[in-house]
């Protein structure tokens, strides 16, 4: 930036002296003076130059002079930053869907997964955005990776926006000794963590229970904000809700008063309940878990923090791989039979997109909310009524009344009802993280 002044000018300019012509004529013979008259004359000519010095001195003469100023930096256009999610077992199925749905939103996605290659691979099939999506070794098997994980991510990112815990394993037959004869698809037994917890409750339960501990600080962040969510999967198999069919089908899920847990949940212990092992069970007690984890951080923390905690059904997701430890013949009928007799089927993307509705949507921030959606038959499938409205009681298509709605924290009901046993279920989980 430049300024301009000019300053102006009060006298003429001066006068230049120069010889007479007549005296510049002269021939050369007469021209021959006395010394004291070129002296004089000499001197005249000083006098007048002098005075023609001193004249042009006292002029002010005209300038034109700039002043350089440093020019201002462009101001960049303001671009909010993106909201980022952290999401558990993003590298298939639901984890993936719902990964790829807030990616597709402009969120910046974690995917927090044990098998970095597999969620790579997975992420670049499914057209995701690299800009949108990072992925971060996270074994929820292991207490010292997902502290890890934690600490990685705080290199990298200031705040947290959501966390989703979705994953989960499922070994429903790893109680068996085989089918029809014995070594006919042998279950193999309890699978045990790298801290020597049963795997079902170590990968499902415990781990998420202390990342969502570890994260909580980095959650407040962006409570101000209103953007401050933590989801949990539930499962219609380990049901809250006592008119659902789902959660009749054997074994039950039975937690007890966590006789197992107060044991170190160390073999030979398997079980919550300190019962016999049962891969199908394990995994549904560790499913009852989960829900009494998101009713106790939000009765511990919401108030204080203002971040919002609520669980989740999003339909029955009969094509994943969440049942690749099941038998082959049940991987194939499994969808066929939800898709044409109960009318549960969803898609892993029809349910990739309502898991990030309750992270994302502003009608999804009630604290304490257990969501399920209501299909085509009132079962919680693909079609109905979306989960924030599917409150009312009604008949589904097993003429169970009030079942696969959407249930406020009151509402939610069996051992995850229970406060006192959720509270309890919280102080053991936290001497085992210690």
């Amino acid at each position: 930036m430049a300024l301009n002044f000019v300053l102006p000018s009060a006298t003429a300019p001066a006068t230049a002296v120069t010889a007479s012509p007549a005296t510049s004529a002269r021939p050369a013979a007469t021209a021959t003076t006395s010394t004291s008259s070129q002296t004089a004359t000499l001197g005249a000519v000083a006098a007048v130059a002098g005075l023609a010095m001193r004249k042009r001195n006292r002029s002010k003469i005209s300038r034109n002079f700039s002043l350089q100023m440093p020019a201002l930096p462009a101001m960049p256009f303001m671009v909010p930053p993106k909201k980022t999610v952290v999401i558990t077992g993003a590298s298939s199925g639901l984890g993936l869907a719902a990964a790829k749905a807030l990616a597709e939103q402009g969120w910046q996605v974690v995917m927090a997964c044990r098998d970095f290659q597999k969620a790579e691979k997975a992420a670049k099939e499914a057209g995701m955005d690299p800009e949108n999506y990072q992925v971060m070794h996270c074994d929820l098997a292991s207490k010292q990776s997902v502290r890890n994980f934690v600490q990685t991510f705080r290199t990298q990112y200031q705040s947290l926006d959501a966390l989703v815990c979705n994953a989960a394993v499922y070994f429903p037959n790893a109680h068996k000794e085989g089918v029809f004869l014995p070594g006919l698809f042998p279950g193999g037994g309890p699978r045990w963590s790298a801290e020597g917890h049963e795997m079902s409750f170590a990968a499902n339960y415990l781990g998420h229970f202390l990342l969502c501990n570890l994260l909580l600080e980095d959650l407040k962040k962006s409570a101000p904000r209103g953007t401050a969510r933590c989801v949990i999967l539930g499962t219609v198999t380990a049901t809250v809700n006592g008119s659902e069919l789902g959660g009749m089908i054997p074994p039950l899920a039975h937690v007890g008063n966590f006789e197992g847990l107060e044991q170190g949940m160390k073999a030979p212990v398997t079980m919550l309940d300190g019962g016999a092992f049962d891969g199908a069970k394990a995994y549904k007690d560790s499913k009852v878990c989960d829900v009494m984890l998101m009713k106790e951080l939000h009765r511990r923390f919401h108030k204080e923090t203002g971040i919002v905690f609520t669980s989740l059904y999003p339909g029955c997701i009969a094509e994943t791989g969440l049942f690749r430890e099941h038998y082959p013949v049940f991987q194939n009928l499994f969808p066929a039979f939800h898709k044409t007799v109960t009318k549960a089927y969803v898609s892993q993307e029809e349910a990739g997109k309502r898991l990030a509705a309750v992270v994302a949507d502003d009608r999804y921030g009630t604290s304490g909310s257990y969501y399920s959606w209501e299909g085509e038959a009132g079962t919680g499938g693909g079609g109905g009524q979306d989960a924030v409205s599917n409150t009312d009681k009604d008949f589904d298509w097993f003429m169970n009344y009030g079942s696969f709605r959407t249930l406020s924290i009151d509402e939610i009901g069996g051992e995850a009802g229970d406060d006192q046993r959720c509270s309890k279920l919280w102080e053991l989980s936290e001497k085992l993280v210690a």
